[in-house]
């Protein structure tokens, strides 16, 4: 009887210790999934999350070489967001349109704007006036991912944008216009929507003009 309950007070012991292990491992995962759903706003940019962009509004830029390899926006209004874009004309007196997708890869790889990505304090070192720095000053600049809160080197930078005065400060509106539309969704990284899944707007990607 002795050795009878001894190898029962064993057994209940082991279920209690795999019963604390269990109890242990599902409260370590809901602490991940709180900390995963708990998370603020700004830690959205890279997490586990995936965030889903897109724009109430948007923009369509008119963007022309002024002189070999320099380029300023002569025109922009607000469009469509799936109408939006920019158009180029070059001066040998061909043109071209750009989606915001292409728009996005092209000034996302180009070396005089693609360190604003990877460190936006260092950006000054490159800046240029090349066709990709018109397309990230720009209205445009907030759909392809510009910061939604310029600093005063990047309202320098955007004012030099353009081809005068005048048009940059109607275009301010434009501008103003498309980055208040943003609206991001936030949803795990499996792709599954509804599940700790929610939205912000307030000011990157829509389906561009032209192709």
């Amino acid at each position: 009887m002795t050795s009878i309950r001894k190898h029962s007070l064993i057994r209940r012991v082991q279920d209690i210790t795999l019963g604390t292990t269990l109890t242990l491992a599902l409260m370590g995962g809901t602490a991940a999934l709180q900390s995963c759903g708990s998370r603020n706003d700004s830690d959205y940019d890279g997490g586990p999350a995936e965030e889903v962009v897109t724009y109430k509004k948007g923009v369509r830029s008119v963007i022309t070489e002024t002189a070999p390899g320099q380029f300023k926006i002569t025109d922009e209004v607000e469009a469509d967001p799936s109408q939006s874009g920019a158009i180029i004309h070059y001066k040998d007196g061909h043109t071209d349109t750009l989606g915001v997708e292409a728009a996005r890869k092209l000034v996302q790889s180009d070396p005089s704007t693609r360190e604003y990505f990877n460190n936006c304090n260092q950006y000054g070192q490159h800046h240029s006036n090349g066709l990709a720095n018109a397309l990230l000053w720009g209205g445009l600049g907030y759909m392809i991912g510009r910061n939604r809160a310029p600093s005063y080197n990047e309202q320098r930078y955007s004012s030099g944008a353009y081809a005068n005065t005048g048009l940059y400060n109607r275009a301010q509106g434009v501008g103003e216009s498309v980055r208040s539309s943003r609206v991001v969704t936030s949803r795990p990284s499996g792709g599954r929507s509804g599940f700790f899944g929610r939205s912000r707007s307030g000011g990157g990607f829509g389906r561009g003009f032209g192709g």
